[in-house]
């Protein structure tokens, strides 16, 4: 199962899921499980994986991103689940934009083979790789007329370290995105193809035991 189109199709749209409920902690309490933190920052240095849950490293830390993409396929309309809608729509939006710009692509992944060097030791250098990840998205994707806004506490988005995790996300968030559009995922799945993405998903997060 896990090497079939809408399997991972499901793992690629739980990474982006998995950075909207993320950004969704860091902007309102300042915190946020390093578990699941680690991999969806880490996949922007997955350069070469043999398959999408090795982006990830594992389907496992995944985790997060299944329960709450099980969640927002079941009830996209429930309140609380309002944050991570707008936020996995509007990184499936500018991901779009970003795939229309060769040169910016180009850009970030040169910049991205560079910060490369700083994530071999992540775990005790999350300050210093999300600082430079922050700067790649400052100096490319926020560059776009059309801005995620992010919600939150006011005293948790002045933070500046708090800061730089959100924009290390949100491009983390486009990566995934951008290969949820390389493995055929479009935006109409989620309306028409939503019962068998919502299947997927909670198959998956069963698995892990999750639901």
């Amino acid at each position: 199962m896990e090497h079939d189109r809408i399997t991972q199709q499901v793992l690629a749209l739980a990474g982006v899921t998995q950075v909207a409920r993320l950004v969704d902690q860091v902007s309102k309490t300042g915190e946020y499980p390093a578990e699941f933190l680690t991999p969806v920052i880490n996949s922007l240095f997955a350069f070469d994986a043999d398959s999408t849950a090795a982006i990830y490293g594992g389907v496992v830390n995944l985790k997060l991103g299944l329960h709450n993409l099980s969640a927002l396929l079941a009830n996209r309309d429930g309140p609380e689940n309002q944050e991570l809608v707008k936020y996995v729509f509007s990184m499936l939006y500018l991901e779009r934009k970003f795939a229309a710009n060769p040169q910016m692509q180009d850009i970030v992944h040169s910049r991205l083979e560079h910060a490369a060097v700083k994530s071999e030791h992540f775990s005790s250098h999350v300050n210093e790789v999300c600082q430079s990840l922050s700067g790649i998205y400052q100096d490319t994707l926020s560059t776009f007329k059309f801005r995620i806004k992010v919600s939150g506490s006011a005293q948790q988005l002045e933070n500046p370290l708090n800061a730089d995790i959100i924009r290390a996300l949100l491009l983390a968030g486009i990566r995934s995105a951008y290969l949820w559009n390389q493995l055929g995922g479009r935006r109409w799945q989620l309306m028409f193809q939503r019962r068998k993405l919502l299947d997927r998903a909670q198959r998956l997060s069963r698995e892990l035991g999750v639901v």
